[in-house]
């Protein structure tokens, strides 16, 4: 008997709600104090392919997903055994393979479908009506012969019949149903409730179910946890960092995220403005941050491969911004617009033509998102640059428990402003609109070459605060200038602010080493991989394996001395990344001189299971070189 660590999981076609009962089922279990990790898979067409959604559920914290389920819910016959050939589900199509010996299979009784042909005689399955429990439930209400209009309502029906076999308390699940459906669909919510409930009464009256092996039952610690999306931890964090203006135009992953800004923009005081395109998207952020408001645009590799030249005028005009979230998704060009990968680190990190500062950050899970989105604002203004968070979808889509949402460093820096007084000297040239002072001519000069290289900036209302700039290189008052000398000390001070910012970010939000200091082999890696690596690392130790993780956060401006040192006295190295081409290892290579030349790649468009991790991981310690996972599903 296995209790509290269950993975459940329900599959159907595009458009069928899987992901409303995933998520109820998640709410259910973390608001009785268990921890949660749901990850859904989706394809990119609108409605009718097959998708399904997992939740791993534990008493301690669970940071990846498994590749087994202890219970599958099917909505329909690709769920169980695949659309495409039947009779070659064990390879390529269903997900019965996926199911843990003696773990339960819930589906339709309507589906053409044998238990006996599965060839998984340790599973047990069990038949359930769907529409006749749908069908009862609106008997209640009088509206039974519209049965079939309220026939997604199946995920509800199979999310009730789980709860029966886990032996889950119906009452907890009931509340979180309810609460999906306040006011006017009220009455809708009912509905579910009771489909759920008869769901369940069925399932305990026609099988018996006091053997299942999998069982789950609240936590001992049932105190208030939040239960997030990382697009929406992205979000609070623009809202509490100050973000007044968000751009963005629909593309999958990012768009979740202003979508959700724009439900909170009149609360918060913030403009969500949707675009006719990316490049409008990027343009009007650079100008709303010239503006001297925060500003914000989210999105995805297509979209920013439309950015590029945005990015390069933000940074020649040294503009306050804009903070850029990018969701990597399977490229190239449109890709895989709703899967996984990890392979927009080399263009994050020069992304339009010639040399030019930016910050590029990397979080790896939703509470560095939160920090990171939130201290990305500080950068933009404190050095007068964009920032890029590099985010993916695994942690766009990723709906976990986290025990608060904390700021370790929550000082708001606005930077360096001019206010009126901070006028340069500067040789006459004619009308202009500096003040004599002392009989010596001075003016604002937006572009002053100052010992730092980050001149006060200015925004329109001040006076004598106005300026000229352009995406031309410049002299100090912002005219264009092509000199020599002028076009070395401009490119010493932008260039030279990435110093400043190398220096004064903390230590923590470069980079980390997780594990042992003498362990005999150190994995490296980055972004969304990190959780999938910890919980590898924690079954590794349980064999004997001693494995660290050197987790690289800050991209650019790069720690290359800190990592490098890691590097360097690691006894063995492998490079774990979701890419082809070992981005990362790459990019350790150009930045510290230390090639790692064992890899641990997988470029499938899903994420690393923590089973893959610990196999792949188990191939590295014991010497075998280009250990690459592939999961074709």
């Amino acid at each position: 008997m296995q209790q509290n660590r269950l993975t459940w999981m329900i599959g159907g076609p595009q458009g069928s709600g899987i992901n409303a009962s995933a998520e109820v089922f998640a709410k259910a279990c973390s608001r009785a104090g268990l921890r949660v990790y749901a990850n859904i898979e989706y394809h990119s067409n609108i409605m009718g392919k097959h998708s399904f959604y997992r939740v791993r559920v534990g008493d301690e914290d669970v940071r990846s997903y498994r590749d087994r389920t202890d219970i599958l819910v099917a909505l329909d016959h690709e769920t169980l055994a695949g659309d495409a050939d039947h009779r070659r589900w064990a390879t390529h199509f269903g997900h019965l393979h996926e199911v843990n010996e003696g773990g339960g299979v819930i589906y339709d009784s309507e589906i053409d479908f044998s238990p006996g042909s599965s060839g998984r005689p340790g599973l047990r399955f069990y038949a359930v009506p769907f529409m006749d429990v749908i069908k009862r439930a609106l008997d209640e209400v009088g509206k039974g012969e519209q049965a079939r209009r309220y026939e997604v309502m199946k995920n509800t029906v199979g999310l009730g019949a789980s709860l029966a076999l886990c032996d889950y308390p119906f009452d907890l699940v009931a509340e979180v149903i309810r609460g999906q459906f306040k006011g006017k669909r009220s009455e809708v919510g009912e509905l579910n409730v009771r489909a759920a409930q008869f769901a369940f009464e069925h399932v305990r009256e026609h099988f018996d179910v006091a053997g299942f092996p999998y069982t789950l039952r609240p936590g001992p610690d049932a105190k208030a946890r939040i239960l997030a999306k990382g697009y929406e931890i992205a979000a609070i964090a623009k809202l509490r960092a100050g973000c007044a203006f968000q751009t963005y135009y629909p593309i999958s992953p990012a768009t979740d995220e202003s979508v959700y800004l724009e439900r909170q923009q009149r609360e918060y005081g913030l403009l969500v403005v949707q675009c006719e395109d990316e490049i409008s998207s990027i343009n009007m952020a650079v100008g709303a941050a010239h503006m001297g408001v925060r500003a914000a645009t989210a999105t995805s590799g297509p979209g920013f491969a439309l950015m590029v030249e945005g990015i390069g005028f933000a940074s020649i005009t040294e503009a306050p911004g804009p903070v850029l979230v990018l969701y990597q998704r399977g490229g190239p060009s449109t890709g895989l617009p709703t899967r996984q990968e990890q392979g927009d680190l080399l263009f994050a990190l020069h992304p339009a033509q010639g040399d030019f500062p930016h910050i590029v950050t990397a979080p790896g899970d939703l509470r560095e998102i939160y920090q990171d989105v939130f201290s990305s604002f500080n950068w933009a203004e404190r050095y007068q640059m964009p920032v890029i968070v590099l985010a993916d979808k695994k942690l766009a889509a990723v709906y976990t428990t986290i025990d608060r949402l904390e700021l370790k460093y929550d000082e708001i820096d606005r930077g360096e402003r001019f206010t009126g007084s901070e006028w340069t000297p500067v040789e006459a040239k004619g009308p202009n609109d500096g003040q004599a002072h002392d009989g010596e001519v001075k003016e604002y000069l937006r572009y002053a070459l100052t010992e730092t290289g980050i001149s006060p900036r200015s925004r329109p209302g001040i006076e004598g605060g106005r300026f000229w700039s352009t995406s031309d290189e410049h002299d100090p008052d912002g005219h264009i200038s092509e000199g020599v000398d002028m076009r070395v000390a401009m490119m010493r001070k932008r260039m030279g602010k990435l110093d400043l910012a190398a220096k004064a970010i903390p230590a923590d939000q470069q980079y980390a080493l997780h594990g042992p200091a003498g362990a005999d082999l150190t994995i490296v890696a980055w972004g969304s991989t990190k959780g999938t690596i910890l919980d590898a690392l924690g079954r590794l130790e349980t064999e004997g394996k001693r494995v660290n993780f050197l987790q690289c956060r800050l991209m650019k401006p790069f720690p290359a001395e800190g990592v490098g040192a890691v590097l360097r006295r690691a006894k063995r190295l492998v490079c774990v990344e979701e890419n082809y081409s070992g981005q990362l290892a790459q990019h350790i290579a150009a930045e510290t001189g230390v090639l790692i030349r064992e890899r641990i790649t997988k470029f499938d468009g899903r994420p690393f299971s923590e089973d893959e991790m610990v196999r792949a991981i188990r191939e590295a310690y014991a010497g075998r070189v280009e250990a690459v996972v592939t999961n074709v599903r």
